[in-house]
């Protein structure tokens, strides 16, 4: 027991240290104080599930509707993640309890009674927000002691066989019983919401008499007798020329959580405890390999380059073997340098814009309270880092000689984005096929557009001009007219084989955070360890810059000089074993069985892995560009 209570206590203050946005907020994201008989809006969001990854408007169903259906300006976020944001028919007032409040009644013909249907089957869920609070259902699981795990929205409804019958019957869920938790100033008697949660049921109502909406009383829930729902034992089932009866319940509870911290709930909703230990663990294992390396490289260089500088005759000049031996080839340009500028550049576009997030994040600024903000960041931030991804492949291309650097502008500013752009628009097609909310407007597209054209790409020549402007980088050592022959290599310096053996340390370093990660993405739940994710991030880029100059030094020691292409092709190889476990977390964690959902997966995963190559390959290039320029530049060469 005790040891238990001290992993609690670690587990606590590894969460303060590594959690981005704990009891932080926005400047602009002020508390709301409400007195008692104040009106609350309960918004209604996106109905999504995790079966079918297609997010439909709530409205798509047809559930009450209030006198006007307003919708909530969005940002650019919210619009790409398909949230749709609207007003709803349930009217709270402040601490002022309700019960058996009829929303609506409806006839349900065989359409709607289909759509219910399809619905329940895919097991979507509704969600709500309340004071930017978004509705939780909260569950009590098996072993009591464990703390409530909360899970965002509740399920339209369930499928289920009733005694007697063999097919499957649906039964929506029509009665919430919702709770709004608030935290009272005792000064002032003002309140602040800190929770927003419910209990669904569904039960068949019954009345007496004519249906009157304005007067009517219900024999399965009335406020005056004091009879409540407790339970769907009485299920209301889903089937064309049915009626139902939509009810709601609000209760308020006092809370002692403070509206700064009413966020933390959300955040420990995973079924278990995040496993820090071995996070930690696997970083350790990282951290030791890349000091081995480290000291391997450095005590082998050293001995290499005191053996070089040493060497006294014309006799043992001529026997000298290794890496020395290339040194009129290793700074030739390589084939396609073009294209290896471009993928440079945007690499280094994404490593800013990666970078600047994760700071953003880990101060606060991008918590899950910002719905649609860690989207809207990434984005500006990628067409801002343009100027980087200019000016770094002018740079390169200057240094092999390059004289058209327009050309080579214009190719980083449109390719990578380009390609994605058609992975996006084909998968964008396929959502408004399905008539999805998470099909992205044309307002928004347009939105995108400009973004790409109007600043990305102006951008992107500024730094192309001023990094062509700049004197040329300069070569240690001088590169022959004449290029070297390649001596036979061993079956272990094989390209193909090299490069796919440097690509698993670096997907090592990171492959227990993705799984976290295609949780929060794939699984419907907030992801907010930023501080643990930078951790990560920084790990990745050791051991991409350590793998591949190990693997580099090994490639000039066997007389190949052709490193530019491999240096990036090496780390960037760790982008195949993230799309191999995408797929095999796709067959073991997830549900879906639709075509289209299946291909909306891998062509969001394709685009990913696409990013982390570019980002990945980059790193290592750069890491090999460093290492060749600095063991050249460090022995004496006649």
């Amino acid at each position: 027991m005790a040891f238990r209570t001290s992993l609690s206590a670690i587990s606590a203050i590894l969460l303060l240290l590594f959690h981005g946005g704990l009891c932080f907020y926005l400047p602009g994201v002020a508390p709301e104080d409400f007195v008692k008989g104040d009106s609350l809006n309960v918004k209604v969001n996106k109905l999504t599930s995790i079966k079918t990854q297609l997010p439909y408007t709530y409205y798509s169903l047809p559930y009450c509707k209030p006198k006007k259906i307003v919708d909530s300006a969005e940002n650019l976020g919210e619009v790409l993640r398909g949230d749709r944001i609207e007003n709803s028919p349930y009217e709270f007032k402040m601490r002022e309890p309700q019960m058996c409040n009829i929303a609506c009644r409806i006839t349900l013909d065989a359409k709607s009674a289909k759509e219910f249907k399809e619905k329940i089957a895919d097991e979507y869920r509704v969600n709500m927000i309340l004071d930017n609070l978004p509705l939780v259902v909260p569950m009590r699981r098996v072993d009591q002691e464990s703390p409530i795990v909360y899970q965002l929205g509740y399920h339209v409804g369930l499928k289920g066989q009733i005694a007697g019958n063999k097919g499957d019957k649906y039964f929506i869920h029509n009665h919430l019983a919702f709770t709004v938790k608030y935290h009272r100033d005792t000064l002032t008697d003002s309140a602040r919401i800190v929770g927003f949660e419910v209990k669904p049921f569904s039960v068949k109502h019954e009345f007496e008499g004519k249906w009157d909406e304005k007067n009517i009383r219900l024999t399965t829930c009335d406020p005056h007798t004091k009879r409540m729902v407790a339970n769907s034992n009485t299920p209301q089932e889903v089937e064309a020329k049915q009626d139902i009866i939509f009810t709601y319940d609000v209760e308020f509870q006092e809370s002692d959580v403070k509206w700064a911290s009413r966020w933390d709930a959300y955040l420990l909703m995973s079924d278990d405890q995040i496993h820090w230990f071995s996070i930690v663990n696997s970083l350790m294992i990282v951290l030791f390999l890349s000091g081995m390396v480290a000291m391997i490289m450095l005590r082998t260089l050293y001995r290499d380059i005191s053996k070089y500088n040493d060497l006294e005759t014309q006799e043992e000049a001529q026997e000298e073997t290794g890496w020395k031996l290339v040194h009129g080839d290793v700074f030739r340009p390589p084939n396609n340098p073009e294209l290896l500028c471009v993928y440079v550049g945007t690499g280094v576009q994404f490593f800013g814009m990666i970078l600047v997030t994760m700071i953003f994040a880990i101060l606060g600024f991008l918590s899950p309270s910002n719905r649609g903000g860690l989207m809207t960041a990434m984005l500006l931030l990628w067409v801002f880092m343009g100027l980087f991804a200019g000016y770094a492949s002018a740079r390169l291309y200057k240094m092999f000689k390059g004289a058209e650097w327009k050309k080579i502008a214009f190719r980083t500013a449109i390719m990578f984005p380009a390609t994605v752009s058609a992975i996006f628009f084909v998968l964008n097609a396929l959502i408004w096929g399905q008539k999805s909310s998470g099909a992205v407007p044309f307002g928004t597209m347009f939105a995108l557009v400009f973004l790409w054209f109007g600043i990305s790409v102006p951008l992107v020549f500024v730094g192309g001009y001023v990094g062509f402007r700049k004197p040329a980088i300069e070569d240690p050592v001088k590169t022959n007219k004449i290029p070297r022959q390649i001596p036979e290599q061993a079956w272990y310096m094989n390209p193909i084989f090299s490069i796919l053996i440097g690509g698993i340390l670096p997907f090592g370093a990171v492959f227990i955070e993705l799984f976290f990660i295609l949780t929060s993405i794939w699984l419907n739940q907030f992801y907010y360890i930023f501080g643990f994710l930078f951790l990560v991030f920084v790990i990745l880029l050791v051991t991409c810059a350590e793998i591949t100059v190990v693997l580099c030094y090994f490639q000039l020691c066997s007389e190949d000089y052709l490193w530019w292409w491999r240096s990036y092709l090496t780390s960037g190889s760790s982008a195949l074993y993230l799309f191999l476990y995408a797929t095999f977390y796709f067959f073991t964690k997830l549900e879906i069985t639709k075509l289209v959902s299946g291909i909306l997966y891998f062509g969001y995963m394709l685009i990913a892995s696409f990013s982390f190559f570019v980002l990945t390959g980059t790193i290592g290039f750069y890491a090999c560009f460093w290492f060749t320029r600095l063991i050249y530049s460090s022995v004496k060469i006649d």
